[in-house]
This record gives structure tokens, C-alpha cells and sequence, in this order.
């Protein structure tokens, strides 16, 4: 691409959300806990102090080992004691934070994210936020009937080049757009199994698993890897899928799609996981097609691109990525490739810092965040669609008014699971 063809958007103010200057001087703190202090957690929680907003008042993990070094870099940030627990139940009754932040696995984030509300608490929930589609109904209707603000960790909402990109296909000069494809094309090989083994000390593996099945440790498992495992997550679609799927639903005033269609199995992969290695799914909406396709095998090189959406418009190709930002090929070859840079934060390239500012703003002000439960909600359900059409290994007509498969009893059973006991199924 030379600079005759390439014309650099400018980087101005319309490519930031209007929300409040982060680290301006706060007239409150918020007694605020965390919920799950792994990698992800902590990574919210750091912003959390860094708004100057938050007061860290406890910490929760059933792994030891993680609790013990959030606490230890708590106090080392903003010389706060957190009280530690292994309970969050525990938690909420003894601490009443005013905030919580919900960063465990997908498994455990319904039944945290409601008792934290009904507990008087705003919550920042990290995505998707359930396991299941009828958890995420439950999770708005608590939202909705203690008046509490929920805002899920749906952060390229709030990143600048996603938000100037929005603009930028609303504006109309993609054109009219009939296909929109979202993918992950990530490297990796075969791999190879990885034994059970006990819980390492300081680990509650039976909390660990609570409501889901309780299955052997595996060290594949915990931490970071539970995502490719279906008793504890939705593998890929279910993890960046939703980040896409979000992406899709921001751009079209469509709420859900009509019809989903998914299909994919484990072709590669010979490793202790469990998920789907490949995986296409097709969800057809009433005015264009979105496809979601992945592999965790043979990274893209061939294309431009390893991750993002395209937007397919009469008028050219819109490219929303990550790290790359985004990208208009225009059709006319004569008219200029059109480009913004990313704009993120480390670690981890991610926009936290202002969906914290958005989620303060929201409790401040009574309004509804920008990544609201119920938006997160449809979101996290196309995801947990394309799941559920591929595990059926047929296509659904979706009602997403009455959130229900049509005429397909089966289906509509999959819509929850049962918990282990003595956990119970949140009723919506």
C-alpha cells in the first residue's frame, strides 16, 4: 500500500466516548471487592484504583495462591488491606461493598453477579456473562428489579478506533451492507493430552467447579485455560466470539437474529480440551448475514487480517480489527484505503480504563452504561446460540423478543443446565 492510496484519518476527539476524564478528582469512594483475582481480574481491579474512585475493601478467590498476590499488589498500589475470602457469599454478607467486580469463570458469573445486586451492589462483570442463555435472563431481570447498575467488560464499545469505525459505517459510505463475517484464526498444533493430577495446595477445586460438574483437576484447566472446556465456558465463539458478536450488534439496529445455524468439531486438536477447535456458524438477521468462523490451528497468513469483522458494503470492504485498528478498501480502486490506529492500553491491549470511567458515570448519574446487562445479554446469546445450534447439529429459529427457540422443545431445554447440588438455577 503506497501513501498515494493510504490516507490516515486524523485522531480527534470524536474518537473517544464521552465519558467522564479518568483520574479527575472523585468526590466519593466506593467500597469496592473483587470477585475472581486472576489475570483478567486484576487487570479491571488495577483500573479500578487507578480511577482514584475506589476504596478495595476485599478480595475473593478460591485459589489461594492468587488471592494471596492480589492482595500483597493491592496494598502495594494504594495501601489498602482487603479482607481475603474464599466465599463470596461470605463477602457480600460481612463486607456490603457498594461495588463489585465479577472476573471468575464463565460458570460462576450468574450466580455472583445476582447475589452482588440483591445485595446492594453495582457490579462490573466480566463477558460473556453466563454459561447459559436463561442465566443471562435472570441476571437482567435482578439488574432491573433492585435498581442496581450492571456493566459488563464488553470494552470495545468504549475503544476509540471501534467507536470512530461505527461512525464511520453508519455514515453510509460502506454502503449498503448484505454480509457481515467475523473470525479468529489463531496458530496451534495438535498438542497432546495432559494427565489429571490433586488440586494444587491452597486451590478449593469443589468451589472451583461449584455449580458445574465436578470433574478431576486438571492443571489444563486452572487457570486460564477453562475456556476451551464446555462444562465451564463456550470455547472460542463463546470467549471472542462475543467481543464480535457485540461488534455486529452495535453497528445494525437489529436486536437478534432469526435463524442460526453452526457447525465445527475437534479435526486437529488431541489435547485434554474439550471445545471445538473449528467452528462456523451462520446467523441470518432480517436485512443482512453475519458468519462467524474460527480455528485454533494454522494462523491466518494468507489474508489480511487474523481477527476482527468484516463489513461487506456496496461501496467496498470495512475491516473492524484489534490491533490493527480498522480499515475501508474502498470498491473504486481510484479512491483512498481509509485507516485509523488502535488506541489501547497495556497490559494486554484493552480499553478498560474507560468502560471503568462509563460504569462510575452510570452510578453517578442513575443512567444506563454503555455495556448495560441487557446489551451484554444479547450479545453473550449469539454466541451461546451458535453453541447451541452446533451441539443440536441443526439450524433454530431464534424469537428474541421471547427469548425462546420456536417450536423446538429440545432446544429450548438447552436454554439452561442443571446445577450440581446444592447450587440452584437462577429463575428469571
Amino acid at each position: 500500500m503506497d501513501r498515494r492510496n493510504f490516507f490516515r484519518t486524523a485522531t480527534t476527539a470524536m474518537a473517544f466516548p464521552a465519558i467522564p476524564a479518568f483520574g479527575a478528582r472523585q468526590e466519593k469512594k466506593y467500597r469496592t471487592a473483587l470477585i475472581g483475582t486472576g489475570w483478567w481480574g486484576m487487570n479491571i481491579l488495577r483500573e479500578a484504583i487507578q480511577s482514584g474512585a475506589c476504596t478495595v475493601i476485599a478480595l475473593c478467590d478460591v485459589d489461594a495462591n492468587h488471592l494471596r498476590r492480589a492482595a500483597e499488589e493491592v496494598n502495594r498500589l494504594c495501601r489498602d488491606t482487603p479482607v481475603q475470602y474464599r466465599d463470596y457469599r461470605e463477602l457480600l454478607d460481612r463486607e456490603k461493598p457498594e461495588i463489585v467486580i465479577v472476573a471468575t469463570p464463565d460458570h460462576w458469573h450468574a450466580l455472583q453477579t445476582i447475589a452482588a445486586v440483591k445485595a446492594g451492589a453495582h457490579v462490573y462483570v466480566e463477558k460473556p456473562i453466563g454459561h447459559t442463555i436463561n442465566e443471562g435472563k435472570a441476571m437482567v431481570r435482578a439488574a432491573r428489579e433492585t435498581g442496581r447498575v450492571v456493566q459488563v467488560g464488553t470494552h470495545r464499545r468504549v475503544s476509540p478506533h471501534n467507536i470512530s469505525g461505527m461512525e464511520f459505517l453508519r455514515s453510509g459510505k460502506v454502503g449498503r451492507i448484505g454480509m457481515v463475517r467475523a473470525f479468529v484464526h489463531y496458530p496451534g498444533g495438535p498438542g497432546r493430552p495432559t494427565p489429571d493430577t490433586d488440586p494444587p495446595p491452597g486451590l478449593d477445586w469443589d468451589l472451583w467447579c461449584g455449580p458445574a460438574p465436578l470433574r478431576p483437576y486438571n492443571p489444563a484447566i486452572h487457570p486460564r485455560g477453562f475456556r476451551q472446556f464446555l462444562d465451564f465456558a463456550n470455547g472460542q465463539l463463546g470467549d471472542w466470539g462475543i467481543h464480535w458478536m457485540d461488534q455486529i450488534l452495535m453497528w445494525t439496529e437489529e436486536l437478534y437474529p432469526k435463524r442460526v445455524y453452526s457447525t465445527g468439531g475437534r479435526f486437529i486438536k488431541q489435547d485434554s480440551t474439550d471445545a471445538p477447535d473449528t467452528q462456523t456458524a451462520v446467523f441470518e438477521f432480517e436485512s443482512f448475514v453475519a458468519v462467524w468462523e474460527h480455528r485454533l490451528y494454522a494462523g491466518n497468513e494468507a489474508e489480511k487480517a487474523s481477527i476482527g469483522c468484516y463489513f461487506y458494503g456496496t461501496n467496498g470492504t470495512f475491516h473492524m480489527g484489534w490491533l490493527d485498528g480498522w480499515t475501508f478498501y474502498p470498491s473504486d480502486k481510484g479512491q483512498p484505503v481509509v485507516h485509523q490506529e488502535a488506541r489501547l492500553h497495556e497490559p494486554d491491549h484493552q480499553n478498560i480504563r474507560e468502560l471503568w470511567a462509563d460504569f462510575l458515570n452510570a452510578i453517578r448519574t442513575g443512567k444506563r452504561p454503555v455495556c448495560d446487562i441487557e446489551i451484554g445479554h444479547r450479545s453473550t446469546n449469539m454466541s451461546l446460540l451458535g453453541m447451541l445450534s452446533m451441539k443440536l447439529g441443526r439450524s433454530i429459529r431464534w424469537d428474541g423478543r421471547r427469548e425462546r427457540v420456536i417450536d423446538d422443545p429440545e432446544a429450548n431445554r438447552l436454554l439452561e443446565r442443571p446445577y450440581r447440588k446444592p447450587w440452584t438455577y437462577p429463575k428469571a
